[in-house]
């Protein structure tokens, strides 16, 4: 399952919907039941394939942005420096989506980064292209339209091997995990840390999430409060690109709405 909205019991590719009015939207990526750590394989990793750039509903005519390393995404102008990529947690047990997912949509409109899933167990991820980071901040500013039930989630250190995924959902839960590339495209989400976090505003309401990766060093910030604080030494991964994510679980539709991604040094 995928990344484990701890209900204790919780890249680069296609998948776009043009909606009239708004560029397509992106879903999330549910908390999945984690899989136990498996033995490191001595297959290659999963090639990941081209990007698929992200839908925008910003005119054909607007210039590209300049590419920053540190900066501040309001997501006013073209959104060619990000792509996308859905992976379904459903039917296809975390596997890579290779083609068109009508029930699933992300894109820019009116300066929000849109996603819209009406889909089961859809995770779906925004990465920004231009840089790898070691040490990096990530904070987002993400309000729920949809039902309780999904998550947001923060990416550091993508690369064709995996990420760290630090992954709220919207009923109070939260997990840190690292999402591992097989080569037959598929994800194997291992549960690093989780717990429960009374900082999460339920329901349709705004949030504000901080993820740093700073040497072995992964934190989590829920609405300004240190929720999780740990040493990751067992996947040690150093370096990759940033992103977010939104997942949908067993109750529909999925909306949620980003009014900005800040990308610092920690």
């Amino acid at each position: 399952m995928k990344k484990t909205v701890y209900v204790f019991a919780f890249f680069v590719l296609i998948g776009v919907l043009s909606l009239a009015c708004l560029s397509p939207t992106i879903s999330s990526l549910p908390a999945p039941t984690p899989v136990p750590p498996t033995p490191t394989e001595s297959q290659p990793p999963a090639s990941v394939d081209t990007p698929t750039p992200l839908p925008t509903s910003t005119p054909a005519d607007t210039p590209t942005p300049e590419a920053q390393d540190f900066f501040t995404e309001e997501f006013n102008s073209s959104a060619d420096l990000w792509s996308y990529f859905i992976i379904d947690g459903y039917q296809e047990k975390n596997r890579l989506v290779e083609g068109d997912e009508p029930k699933v949509s992300v894109g820019t409109n009116n300066g929000y980064l849109v996603f819209e899933i009406n889909k089961n167990y859809q995770y779906v991820y925004v990465t920004y292209d231009p840089y790898t980071y070691t040490d990096v901040r990530i904070d987002v500013r993400a309000e729920n339209f949809g039902v309780n039930n999904n998550s947001v989630s923060l990416i550091c250190r993508y690369s064709d091997q995996g990420w760290y995924e630090f992954n709220i959902a919207n009923n109070g839960l939260y997990s840190i995990l690292y999402a591992e590339w097989k080569p037959s495209k598929q994800v194997v989400y291992h549960l690093i840390a989780d717990g429960g976090s009374n900082k999460i505003r339920m329901g349709k309401d705004v949030n504000e999430y901080t993820a740093i990766c700073k040497g072995r060093t992964l934190q989590l910030f829920i609405n300004g409060y240190e929720t999780n604080t740990l040493t990751e030494n067992r996947f040690a991964l150093r370096e990759g690109q940033v992103g977010i994510s939104v997942s949908s679980f067993n109750v529909l539709p999925v909306h949620v709405e980003f009014d900005w991604v800040k990308i610092t040094p920690p």
